[in-house]
């Protein structure tokens, strides 16, 4: 299960600047592009620190500040949800939800349970985001942000389901 779940922290605190965009990037544990970058490209990891780019125009998904290596999207076996503008844009890697989906249950019922199912999977120790979201974090502040917009678009009922 990952930890980031369970706790107000998750990966690292550390942060960077991307050399692309020039944003701040949050730091990733190395077992993140370990196993979502293409294999190819996961043999160029080095032993030093690697940061997420959370912009969501730059191509740019893993940086280090040493050297100026970094990894673009085309770079990664998955989608990268905050990088994606048309569907299906991943919103929990963990357990397949994307936006279209939740929009869809939004649509059809006037309220998302997403939220609950995630927060469960979570509590019987069922999540790996360390490992299959990009970001390397929990990604229920991603869901229930995407659950309010989809409530705001689509539904009638103004609160979500937890």
């Amino acid at each position: 299960m990952s930890e980031c779940c369970n706790s107000s922290e998750c990966a690292t605190q550390k942060s960077g600047v991307c050399p692309v965009c020039g944003e701040k990037g949050k730091g990733v544990d190395r077992i993140t592009p370990e196993n979502l970058l293409a294999a190819k490209q996961a043999v160029r990891l080095k032993e030093i620190d690697y940061y997420f780019c959370p912009t969501h125009s730059c191509e740019v998904v893993y940086f280090s500040q040493e050297g100026a290596q970094y990894f673009t999207k085309k770079d990664v076996k998955t989608r990268v949800g905050l990088k994606e503008t048309d569907d299906p844009i991943p919103v929990c890697y963990c357990f397949d939800f994307t936006r279209d989906k939740i929009f869809d249950e939004i649509r059809q019922t006037g309220s998302s349970n997403a939220s609950t199912y995630i927060t469960e999977k979570v509590q019987a120790g069922e999540c790996a985001c360390e490992i299959k979201n990009p970001s390397g974090r929990c990604c229920l502040g991603d869901v229930n942000a995407t659950v309010k917009e989809g409530l705001r678009l689509y539904g009638q009922i103004t609160s979500i389901k937890v």
